[in-house]
């Protein structure tokens, strides 16, 4: 049900995206104004980061699911029937809204289900929702070259709602009904002094400022600088989601079995590799042989796609048990941020240069400076408790 939910959730966003070159040609809007779709989207993730947090912590994981499902669907169906860009940023937005809620309680999920030796393998497993629902959202992308985009989200929005129904069966864990004797923000307030817990979540802006851009503007990379076509570039954006969601799984099995459950290093390593990899989709050019391009496109799957599993492990283990919502939502906020600037960012060099090299240049700069500070500034398990027997 935990990763039923990043299915879900992720199908609505990433439909958007994966038939970006279909909306874009249908309303007449330009790079930067795609890039603004993000920024939207991850706008209405931040700002209620913090208190989904702080909510879960309090209600609980299944009520909060039900609320998320239904407010991701709402704003697919206000994308679905937008005929400008106004409309479009509002749907976006209350997307991001509902999908606020998802990460702190599908994380606190985890956190009360598994025991510490296994967590990291099941918060991997979970986060595989996020590229499966993204391969999901790729063959819609290819059928919107066929098909009504809008009839297509229409389709999403229903099963979205099917879902969030299906949310009720899911019983909470004794560190929610804890929180339920304590204030609502006692464990954000504890968390906004930890200046070790601060750097963490920022580096985590840093890191998706990459991914942000990497998603945003890959079908409209494939389409416009390398000269693909529509369903080429949909099947780009399914094969980093699919080579997405193995990695998600396998960095939490090789932190739990290899590392000892040490996270951070892995986190380090794979910044440093998504640097690379970034810097060499800004030489990239028309005319390079497709197996060259899916060979970066996975290499990104598997580096600047992957990383948020264990970036969650990290974040609730680094906590109190009663923190454990309000630090994915703390983190989240700086999570999104890297999200809500990037892409316009990006989009606003493209249309300056009328080249998407220097927009991969910064991403791949940005990243390394969040490998750089979790590496030096962040000190892995803060406040380390004993394994979970339960």
């Amino acid at each position: 049900m935990l990763m039923g939910a990043h299915v879900v959730g992720t199908v609505n966003v990433v439909s958007v995206l994966a038939m970006a070159p279909v909306i874009q040609e249908a309303l007449d809007l330009s790079a930067t104004e795609v890039g603004l779709l993000m920024t939207a989207y991850y706008s209405g993730q931040a700002t209620w980061s913090l208190p989904a947090g702080a909510f879960v912590d309090r209600a609980g994981v299944g009520r909060i699911l039900m609320m998320a499902m239904a407010g991701i669907a709402v704003g697919t169906s206000v994308v679905a029937t937008a005929q400008g860009l106004p409309m479009l940023l509002l749907g976006m937005y209350l997307m991001g809204s509902g999908y606020s809620f998802t990460n702190p309680s599908t994380a606190k999920g985890v956190f009360d289900w598994f025991p510490q030796p296994r967590r990291a393998t099941a918060m991997g497993a979970k986060q595989t929702g996020v590229p499966i629902g993204g391969v999901i959202a790729a063959g819609l992308g290819a059928l919107a070259a066929v098909a009504d985009w809008r009839l297509i989200l229409i389709y999403v929005v229903a099963a979205t709602l099917v879902f969030g129904l299906a949310c009720m069966i899911l019983r909470d864990g004794q560190s929610s009904a804890g929180a339920l004797r304590r204030r609502p923000f006692a464990g954000l307030f504890e968390l906004l002094r930890d200046g070790n817990y601060g750097r963490f979540a920022f580096s985590n802006l840093l890191y998706n400022f990459g991914q942000g851009n990497f998603f945003g503007f890959l079908t409209l990379f494939v389409r416009d600088a390398l000269q693909g076509s529509q369903e080429f570039a949909s099947l780009c954006l399914g094969v980093a989601q699919a080579t997405s969601a193995g990695a998600r799984f396998g960095w939490g099995v090789v932190s739990d079995l290899m590392f000892g459950g040490r996270r951070k290093r892995l986190v380090v390593g794979i910044g440093v590799a998504s640097v690379v990899l970034l810097a060499g989709m800004g030489i990239a050019e028309a005319g390079w042989p497709a197996a060259v391009v899916m060979l970066f496109v996975a290499g990104l799957g598997i580096t600047v796609a992957s990383y948020a599993g264990l970036m969650q492990t990290l974040s609730v283990e680094a906590v109190e048990p009663h923190q454990t919502g309000s630090a994915v939502g703390y983190n989240g906020i700086c999570t999104h941020m890297g999200a809500i600037v990037g892409p316009p960012i990006f989009g606003a060099i493209v249309d300056a240069t009328g080249s998407y090299s220097g927009g991969w240049f910064v991403t791949a700069a940005m990243v390394g400076c969040g490998a750089l500070l979790i590496g030096l500034g962040f000190r892995e398990g803060g406040r380390r408790r004993p394994p979970s027997t339960g």
